[in-house]
């Protein structure tokens, strides 16, 4: 009973959201609030397999959540819907809901092979040259997606709603939800599962120490490249989400920007922590959305002040101030973040009998 807990309590809170949604109980700014927060789960804690538990420092997160996002956006687009570009569909839309999770798989996919791509350089470089790497990475793909004409180009990607409605008409039910509840869960899942297993142990001991992880027989060139596959690959996965949430993606939703909020998120929860990636991505989320309704407050003061002169532009930069702001004070007054490198059955034992992490 014990071993089934979790998967009971998780089966009951998803059961519970979606019975709420689907009876009115929870606005659809709530529930894409609670969507947001899923996206955001996967995001740390995939970022923290390369950041946190393998000790790398890697700033280009949000560059396979654009490879995943337009990887899944195109594929649904392409073989479920009319569009002008790919013409006539290539399956009929009712298939959508079946073929949903092969496609997100797809965009995971082709996500981790674009990881594999920057972990070949990381083989030889480590901190501030990896970093500089993966933030080239991070340009490279929103560069080369602003000079695709054929998707969209800088304007951007759209058609994902069509999809959403087709499911809705084979069964009224809120799917982006479901999909986004399922996606968390089997990411945090996986996640467990990698970093408790040999594998796992050996992104720690690289951790430590590489030279001695190489010593004592680890193949460290292999659990980089695993490491940052999977860590990619959980990007894609989100993007893919994401995408299919806004019905509408364009490149400068996945600047550097993205890769920043990401960066705060892993190192606010803790550097090896995945109870802390969780942490940190729901208070995060919800900070974000408290903000949303100051900033405007903020902006018209200022503006009724005379300080600035135009209070809409100004809104558009304070996102650019907070969210960098947090790091730096993360980087001075907490630096091991929220939860350092300690689970939750760490510091409430008596969790340990329901939920152990091995």
């Amino acid at each position: 009973m014990q071993r089934l807990s979790v998967p009971l309590v998780l089966t009951l809170l998803s059961g519970t959201l979606i019975v709420a949604s689907q009876a009115g109980l929870i606005d659809l700014y709530i529930q894409s609030v609670i969507m947001f927060i899923g996206i955001n789960i996967i995001l740390s804690s995939s970022l923290n397999i390369v950041n946190g538990y393998m000790g790398e420092f890697a700033c280009g997160h949000a560059a396979f959540m654009a490879i995943g996002a337009y990887v899944a956006s195109i594929l649904n687009v392409w073989l479920f819907t009319k569009d002008k570009f790919f013409g006539l569909p290539l399956l009929p839309p009712e298939m959508a809901i079946y073929c949903f999770p092969l496609v997100l798989a797809a965009g995971g996919v082709v996500a981790a092979l674009a990881g594999m791509l920057v972990a070949i350089p990381s083989f030889k470089t480590r901190g501030d040259y990896l970093a500089i790497i993966t933030i080239a990475a991070n340009f490279i793909v929103t560069s080369t997606i602003i000079n695709m004409s054929a998707i969209g180009g800088a304007r951007g990607f759209m058609g994902m709603k069509k999809i959403v409605f087709a499911m809705e008409d084979v069964a009224d039910l809120p799917w982006m939800l479901i999909w986004v509840i399922l996606g968390t869960v089997f990411s945090v899942w996986l996640i467990r599962r990698y970093v408790s297993s040999t594998y796992g142990k050996g992104i720690i001991a690289i951790h430590q120490d590489e030279i001695a992880a190489e010593i004592m027989g680890v193949n460290t060139n292999r659990m980089k490249l695993t490491a940052f596959m999977i860590s990619s690959g959980l990007a894609g996965l989100a993007g893919g989400l994401f995408a299919h949430i806004l019905g509408y993606i364009n490149p400068g939703s996945f600047g550097i920007l993205k890769s920043t909020e990401c960066l705060v998120m892993v190192y606010l929860g803790g550097m090896g922590s995945l109870s802390g990636s969780v942490i940190s991505a729901i208070l995060f989320t919800l900070l974000l959305e408290g903000l949303r309704f100051v900033i405007p407050w903020i902006d018209t003061a200022l503006h009724w002040l005379n300080v600035i002169p135009d209070a809409y532009e100004i809104s558009q930069v304070w996102k650019w101030v907070i969210i960098p702001l947090i790091l730096v004070l993360l980087m001075q007054f907490r630096p091991e973040g929220i939860m350092g490198n300690k689970e939750l059955s760490d510091i409430f034992p008596r969790l340990r009998k329901w939920y152990r992490f091995k």
